[in-house]
């Protein structure tokens, strides 16, 4: 079971760099926010971006949206510098590029704690790499303080020297062992983005093969994009229904003493109940998160 309900249906990329996106977050539909140093930011841009992010989060806004930030490579010139300035930035998570080992979490976590750090800044790590696949089990069970694998699809197609295709063949194998990866250590897993801002069709596609595939959500590069992943990742008003339906049942046959629970015909199972309160909870999550923000729009 996943260490909590929080919904990350939609996580949107947004560049540190531009302070136009970031006001603009505060009112988008978007479950959360990954504030990015590391990709969509020009070298000579990062350290400004550093500072509008750090700007950002002072000012606040963002209601009960998740605010992850991406930072770039402890390998890299601006690495040390951007997790110690995020470690008491007042984000709720961390999102470390490139992951391959269980040593590289444990680094940033080390510093993350030496800067001061608060017990509730969660670690995220990118899945992106050949080698990061590989050793998904053993970053996922790196520190208590994971809480989702976000994947890099993009850069693993490039790495893997393989194709785009519309059905993803050449990476169902790496996106379904960090799912079970993440799933084994009680994380989130989150896919990763689609490119083609025109392929609406193939955009809504991919969300429903990723929700079959176990993932609690999608990254996301454009705004456009927000609504059909919330609704695709999040549960509808029938399977709350349903959900609802199966957890009455369930407890009105242990009141009445029953060894079995029988609904519509169908035997229901202590693994159909653990389900249904996670549907719930989902949906609880999910509303209280939406109506902490009234109805945001959405462009």
């Amino acid at each position: 079971m996943l260490k909590t309900a929080r919904p990350r249906r939609s996580l949107l990329y947004m560049p540190g760099s531009n302070t136009r996106a970031l006001e603009k977050g505060r009112s988008l539909p978007a479950d959360g926010l990954i504030l990015d140093l590391e990709d969509a930011v020009a070298p000579d841009a990062k350290a400004e971006a550093r500072q509008n992010i750090v700007a950002a989060l002072q000012q606040g806004g963002y209601g009960r949206r998740e605010i992850i930030v991406r930072i770039n490579g402890l390998d890299t010139e601006w690495g040390h510098a951007d997790l110690e300035v995020m470690a008491r930035a007042g984000a709720h998570a961390v999102l470390l590029p490139k992951v391959e080992s269980a040593e590289m979490v444990r680094q940033a976590e080390a510093l993350m704690v030496a800067a001061g750090a608060p017990e509730e800044l969660s670690i995220m790590c990118m899945m992106e790499t050949p080698l990061g696949i590989l050793k998904a089990a053993d970053i996922a069970a790196a520190s208590p303080r994971l809480s989702c694998l976000v994947m890099g699809t993009s850069d693993l197609v490039k790495d893997l020297n393989a194709l785009h295709t519309p059905g993803r063949l050449p990476v169902l194998t790496s996106l379904s062992l960090c799912v079970l990866a993440a799933r084994a250590n009680g994380l989130a897993v989150v896919d990763g983005v689609h490119l083609d801002l025109n392929d609406a069709e193939g955009f809504a596609a991919q969300c429903k093969q990723g929700r079959q595939l176990g993932f609690d959500g999608k990254t996301l590069i454009h705004p456009k994009t927000i609504a059909t992943a919330n609704e695709v990742f999040g549960p509808s008003a029938e399977d709350v229904a349903e959900a609802q339906r199966i957890i009455a049942a369930h407890a009105a046959a242990m009141e009445a003493g029953q060894g079995i629970t029988v609904l519509d015909g169908k035997l229901i199972e202590n693994l159909h109940v653990e389900t249904a309160r996670q549907t719930v909870a989902l949906a609880d999550a999910i509303a209280e998160l939406e109506q902490s923000e009234g109805t945001p729009s959405e462009a």
